[in-house]
């Protein structure tokens, strides 16, 4: 049996505010996305972020086949315990050799971990979603993109951003806002595929993003006002409810690169066949 161990990226408070709002949490939506494609995986879940985390059912990196790091509202650059045990257990799962996946967060404290640098955005947050994604030079034939089209759009939310990637790094993608969107890094005795997005989100936890974050979101930059917030939500779900709503799609600017499972999953599936199932 396949087993991959996922590390929740948030604090114990965070997880429950999601909770009480009725979302799910970070490593919930890994989960179901993973076990979309791969339904016979078994997925373990360590909250790295707690004092009191374990690896759960006594289990140590030798019995995983792969590892991930979840999103988190976290920063990479700060010294609290959440964040420093994550980037050390990331670095104990490299080292014991595990195939590592990250998003967002996960890119952030692998590049930290293999002495990159990550900081807050200066032009601002990129919420919702990352648009016109392009792979590099270095990405043509790579397998991480292998269900994408050319140039792309993703879920998304970041404040953070990675300015400068570790030695050996290679960049793979990028847009207008954020020169990293998707990288591999090498780490330990192993290599952390990474993306800046959330390929693990659906149309449905977008909108649960802006409700989340609604004091940042209402503003010059996204709404003007609650209503206004509420009414793009109202249009989120209701593609979420009818993803053949074509009109539905057009108006929000949701292609088929957001809407089809596989597609937008794609980076999280290419890695799992590639790294961790040994295909080709």
């Amino acid at each position: 049996m396949t087993r991959l161990l996922l590390m929740e990226g948030n604090v114990a408070a965070r997880r429950a505010r999601a909770k009480a709002l009725g979302m799910r949490t970070s490593s919930g939506i890994y989960a179901e996305a993973i076990l979309a494609h791969f339904p016979a995986f078994e997925i373990d879940v360590v909250n790295a972020a707690d004092p009191d985390f374990a690896i759960p059912n006594g289990r140590d990196f030798a019995d995983y086949d792969g590892f991930i790091v979840s999103g988190s509202a976290l920063h990479a650059y700060d010294g609290d315990f959440a964040v420093t045990n994550q980037i050390d257990l990331l670095r104990q799962a490299a080292e014991a050799g595990l195939p590592c996946f990250g998003s967002c967060w996960g890119l952030q404290i692998a590049a930290m971990a293999a002495g990159g640098q990550v900081e807050y955005h200066p032009r601002g947050k990129e919420v919702g979603f990352a648009r016109k994604i392009m792979p590099t030079i270095d990405a043509q034939g790579h397998a991480m993109f292998r269900y994408k089209p050319p140039v792309f759009d993703a879920p998304c939310i970041h404040y953070d951003e990675v300015t400068r990637l570790p030695d050996g790094a290679t960049l793979l993608a990028s847009n207008a806002h954020s020169m990293v969107q998707a990288a591999i890094i090498p780490l330990g005795k192993s290599r952390v595929w990474a993306v800046q997005y959330h390929p693990e989100y659906d149309v449905r936890h977008v909108g649960a993003i802006y409700r989340l974050y609604a004091d940042d979101m209402i503003g010059p930059d996204f709404f003007p006002d609650q209503a206004a917030l509420e009414a793009y939500c109202a249009k989120l779900e209701n593609l979420a409810t009818n993803p053949s709503n074509a009109g539905a799609a057009w108006e929000l600017g949701i292609d088929a690169d957001i809407l089809d499972d596989k597609t937008r999953r794609g980076e999280i599936i290419a890695w799992i066949e590639t790294e961790v199932l040994g295909g080709p």
